[in-house]
């Protein structure tokens, strides 16, 4: 894997959509041997967009003719007219409707992005439906298809920093929200296993393209002179473009049964060490609330790297951008990740 060096700071948000474009030599060598079409259901969501133009870009490289195809219900203005102007075709779908999900195209390749996280509290039932029926209106249409089915390391137990699970440890959902994830996963394996449709169950945690994840909430907390909750004690995070770059990738290794890979950053980051050096570049006092635990939210993403090489974008230089980004007023999707929840209450 080749690639341009990466830029010291990132200081705009074209510079930041650019960057997250970026083809590698393996996506393009990808889209040059990967038979059909690609589509992206839930490409409205935070990483929708970039992931294709991240395929878009890919397949321009790689001198083939494919169609990018995003769906979505885009009830978010705009969204739908910056993917037409990359290129994407777009689909308007309610994917709770099996009806209007019946009608979309056959692609060969799938990625499911779509889903519901934050707001579960007090919104089971449509956390439940959006989890778990839609997989199933999904997995009943495009049963001729390989699926790479976006879910989360919150599956997973809670485990201390020594002893994060790699793919081997059972799921042990905590709370509505995680239990309803594995329900998805457990309707794309029972259309894998029942209709022989490939599948690979994308577990990850956490992206960060500096407009959300972990790095960009601790950084507002500080920036905002507010105190950072340190009840999760660590986490693991990974570049939102190493991210995408792996998602794709994962469509060469959908199979039956499905294939689970977890997919996060190498580095255990443990939240007070990096509150306090996001302190120390942003040049403000950091104070923790809270009740340290010693369980979190991690994986062992050594499968992944095994298979894709390790991320471009290591920790450290994220924790760098993510400072600069917070510094110079770089815009937020205002979409917390929650990361400091430990009960399962999201």
């Amino acid at each position: 894997m080749t690639s341009p060096p990466l830029p010291e700071l990132i200081e705009t948000e074209p510079q930041l959509d650019a960057l997250l474009a970026e083809p590698t030599d393996d996506l393009v060598q990808l889209m040059s041997n990967l038979d059909g079409d690609i589509m992206i259901l839930g490409v409205a969501g935070k990483m929708g967009v970039s992931l294709a133009q991240l395929a878009a870009s890919a397949i321009a490289a790689a001198g083939v003719e494919k169609t990018v195809y995003g769906v979505a219900r885009f009830s978010q203005p705009g969204v739908r007219q910056q993917l037409d102007n990359l290129g994407i075709t777009t689909i308007a779908c309610d994917l709770l409707d099996r009806t209007q999900v019946a009608n979309l195209p056959q692609v060969r390749n799938i990625l499911f992005l779509a889903g519901r996280k934050f707001g579960t509290s007090g919104s089971q039932s449509l956390t439940w439906a959006m989890n778990t029926l839609v997989p199933a209106n999904v997995g009943e249409h495009f049963q001729a298809s390989r699926i790479v089915a976006f879910s989360t390391g919150c599956v997973y137990p809670l485990t201390p920093t020594d002893s994060p699970p790699d793919e081997s440890v059972p799921a042990a959902p905590i709370g509505e929200y995680s239990q309803s994830c594995l329900g998805r996963e457990r309707a794309f394996e029972y259309y894998c296993e029942s209709r022989e449709t490939p599948v690979c169950i994308y577990r990850l945690n956490y992206a960060i393209d500096l407009r959300y994840g972990v790095l960009h909430d601790i950084a507002v907390k500080i920036w905002q002179e507010e105190a950072v909750d340190n009840s999760v004690e660590a986490f693991n995070v990974i570049w939102q473009g190493d991210a995408n770059r792996q998602a794709l990738l994962c469509l060469e290794h959908c199979t039956v049964p499905a294939n689970i890979m977890n997919v996060t950053g190498p580095e255990i980051l443990q939240t007070e060490s990096v509150a306090k050096q996001l302190g120390r570049l942003l040049n403000k006092p950091v104070r923790f609330t809270g009740n340290p635990g010693r369980l979190s939210y991690l994986s062992d993403s050594s499968k992944a790297a095994q298979l894709f090489g390790s991320p471009r974008v290591p920790a450290e230089q994220l924790i760098n951008w993510q400072a600069h980004w917070v510094k110079i007023d770089g815009r937020s999707l205002n979409k917390p990740t929650h990361f400091e929840v430990n009960d399962g209450d999201f």
